[in-house]
């Protein structure tokens, strides 16, 4: 027999990302709050990230772009996307890594381009003529079916439908009649029928109904109130990548429609010159608008010339999000060149970019961080474990110390505990290896590995 368990927090199950604590920059103003938001120290970097939000506000950021650079660890990924939650709710974060967009089957500048494109929200405002109300009657007419005389499908419908303010009743016809039949629509539910293409959308049941159950899975709805037949606003959110691939499929050739087209396949430029001109013409008729959003290439330095060419000249299209790049790298070689300029980027392009500089935390902000991650992560510090986790991060990395919290409250639920200690710390320090300690490792059985061809 299945066992039903009452789940009584949602922490017992929910996933915690690697910045699921980051809700924005933390700022008052242009002043950035040493703890807030999610966000601890790296203050310089903060407040030129609320300058960036105010540029973009204010569509001043066209031609630029921005570049967090620092050491490993250093809060480059956090800051790009506390850019995001300012920014607002709805608006597009596509993350890439430098090394993604080196594939055998797409063209680097086409991965970048797809990246660019999702990067950039389109949101459609449509106004259309509806039917809308709680059924009061629904009446379907059933006909012999042309070529099985065994089996009835609907012809009509008779439809009483009511608001709080009114009664009518329609003749619908078939195509109308069979999605009635198909979404389960009965007496007492509320529905809504498109008057252009007779779209019938169930939206639950009327919260005048009957109850036969206590409980079940049906969504109450309160009976629309107004006139039956009204004008009703929809706002859709998409991206031009979205409007990219409908139209793809929609100008394809024929061998690709009725087998299907491949979901790797190259987008023809012209398709979206086409959409371009499309959204366009829609935000000149106030039909729609263009919501920027916010493209993080991290591992940048991976990025190749043609890849920096590319971003170059995207940069300066009108239809380009908020380009938002990160390295870890000094003095490096371009790829595919033999030149080694700062951070292995081009200078030229280098000299487009706002640079904001990420700086090594201290220990103070070591031991802030650990417990927001361990808050996070529904884990109970000791006062040692905590001052022992901010010197693994001092001596070894933040990211290091940060890994070691979930081991740690493992250990100590095993051995009764719901506070982690000093004693787990040190348990799961001994059994998981930093990078220094895994190089140490290798050089000493470096004869035992296999070698690389």
């Amino acid at each position: 027999m299945a066992e039903i368990r009452e789940v009584t927090s949602r922490a017992e199950w929910r996933r915690v990302g690697a910045h699921s604590h980051v809700k924005g920059l933390g700022l008052k103003g242009l002043k950035a709050e040493m703890i807030a938001d999610g966000m601890v120290g790296q203050i310089e970097a903060r407040e030129a990230a609320g300058i960036i939000v105010r540029m973009i506000r204010e569509g001043k950021m066209a031609g630029r772009a921005v570049l967090l650079a620092g050491p490993p660890g250093t809060g480059k990924t956090a800051i790009a996307m506390a850019i995001a939650k300012e920014l607002g709710e709805d608006v597009p974060f596509v993350m890439i890594a430098g090394s993604e967009i080196y594939s055998e089957e797409r063209k680097k500048t086409e991965i970048l381009m797809s990246a660019m494109r999702k990067a950039i929200g389109i949101r459609i405002h449509d106004i259309r003529k509806i039917y809308e109300g709680r059924v009061d009657k629904l009446d379907v007419r059933m006909v012999n079916h042309p070529y099985n005389p065994y089996q009835r499908i609907p012809e009509s419908a008779r439809l009483t439908l009511s608001t709080t303010d009114e009664t009518k009743t329609f003749e619908v016809g078939q195509v109308v009649a069979v999605q009635l039949i198909n979404q389960g629509v009965t007496e007492g539910d509320v529905i809504m029928i498109d008057a252009e293409t007779g779209r019938v959308t169930r939206l639950g049941r009327a919260q005048t109904a009957k109850r036969t159950f206590e409980i079940e899975g049906e969504h109450y709805v309160p009976v629309p109130a107004g006139p039956i037949i009204k004008e009703k606003e929809f706002v859709y959110t998409v991206t031009l990548n979205d409007l990219d691939e409908m139209h793809a499929r929609r100008s394809g050739s024929f061998i690709s429609l009725l087998f299907g087209a491949r979901e790797d396949k190259e987008i023809d430029p012209e398709v979206r010159k086409e959409v371009d001109k499309m959204v366009k013409e829609w935000v000149e008729e106030g039909r729609a608008e263009i919501i920027p959003g916010v493209l993080f290439i991290d591992e940048a330095s991976l990025l190749d010339l043609e890849a920096f060419s590319f971003l170059t000249r995207a940069l300066e299209s009108e239809l380009a999000p908020i380009v938002i790049l990160a390295t870890n790298r000094g003095f490096a070689r371009i790829r595919g060149t033999d030149y080694e300029s700062p951070m292995g980027m081009p200078l030229d392009f280098l000299d487009r970019l706002l640079i904001i500089r990420t700086r090594p935390y201290t220990r103070d902000e070591v031991i802030e961080i650990l417990k927001i991650r361990a808050k996070a992560e529904g884990v109970k510090l000791s006062k040692a474990a905590l001052e022992k986790l901010a010197d693994i991060g001092v001596e070894s990395s933040l990211r290091f110390a940060v890994l070691l919290i979930m081991p740690a409250y493992i250990h100590a639920r095993e051995n009764g505990r719901d506070e982690v200690t000093e004693e787990d710390i040190e348990k799961v320090r001994t059994l998981f290896a930093d990078i220094r300690e895994a190089s140490t490792f290798l050089k000493m059985y470096e004869d035992k590995f296999i070698k690389a061809a």
